[in-house]
């Protein structure tokens, strides 16, 4: 998830301790080559809250006082601008669900089609983003027709990227990695809670199911298109789509009925892993 401008989301300042040295290292070189930073070492850190697998962190500078006056008092302080980068720093363990490379493959790509933020630099555990200036959506937003048609419009935008690689279907074989990674690391007792030893069949019987005499739409999909990864400009109503680790090429049915899915989500209740499907848009919902 990225980072949110509203302040609610913020938490009060960080020491830039927190940051990875080699990342203060970016921020200082890229903020060095930035004409109207003030000061590239006197950086604010502050954390940003709604990421679910990364560590997220707003980094600013104050610019330069207008026309270049140094002595500029109190007043004129309040009237400089901040120059914005978001620092995300990779969660421990999720690499085991998506190949890292392949996700920064597809942000660079996405950036070139202008379709998320700009890639600023790289550090060994994560990376520097241009900062977004939107609101993340929440969980009723996602039940809102208008916005709810806005994401449709995106979404098919989306689903028609001409990505580079194969446009094979990604779905099963990720279905069965993940088995796989499950049934390695779960407790025998959790795996029977589980039934993972049911998921095998299951996984078999769908893809032989849909991958029959069916004609899909292979396009390129988020594959994890809940409320945390879409970015509302307020003033203009654009939307922006971010956060593609799990972006692939697969049917673009799947794609929608797994967004579906993400309206009966709410990851910021007391349980946020059980799903309440009453939520579940019917086929009267207007999209």
């Amino acid at each position: 998830m990225v980072a949110i401008e509203n302040q609610s989301q913020a938490q009060r300042p960080a020491e830039p301790a927190r940051i990875p040295k080699e990342a203060r290292r970016l921020l200082h070189d890229l903020a060095a080559a930035w004409p109207n930073v003030a000061d590239c070492r006197a950086l604010e850190v502050v954390p940003l809250k709604g990421a679910m697998t990364n560590e997220v962190y707003q980094v600013r500078w104050l610019t330069a006082p207008a026309g270049g006056e140094a002595g500029a008092g109190a007043g004129a302080l309040k009237e400089r601008e901040v120059r914005k980068v978001l620092v995300r720093i990779y969660g421990d363990g999720v690499d085991l669900f998506f190949d890292r490379e392949d996700e920064l493959r597809t942000f660079e790509c996405m950036s070139r089609h202008g379709q998320g933020p700009r890639l600023l630099g790289r550090f060994p555990n994560g990376r520097v983003e241009e900062f977004i200036h939107a609101r993340t959506l929440s969980a009723p937003d996602m039940r809102d027709p208008e916005i709810s048609a806005l994401v449709a419009t995106k979404l098919r935008e989306f689903h028609n990227l001409d990505m580079p690689g194969p446009k094979h279907v990604l779905l099963w074989d990720r279905l069965k990695n993940w088995l796989k990674t499950a049934n390695n690391l779960c407790p025998t007792d959790q795996a029977n809670e589980l039934r993972l030893d049911c998921l095998e069949d299951e996984i078999a019987s769908l893809e032989k199911e849909f991958s029959g005499d069916y004609h899909h739409w292979i396009g390129f999909c988020h594959n994890d298109l809940q409320y945390g990864n879409i970015m509302m400009d307020e003033e203009t109503n654009m939307l922006t789509i971010i956060d593609y680790e799990y972006a692939s090429f697969n049917p673009v049915a799947y794609d929608i009925a797994n967004h579906f899915c993400e309206m009966a989500a709410d990851y910021h209740s007391e349980k946020p892993h059980i799903l309440d499907y009453s939520k579940y848009p019917g086929i009267a919902f207007p999209i």
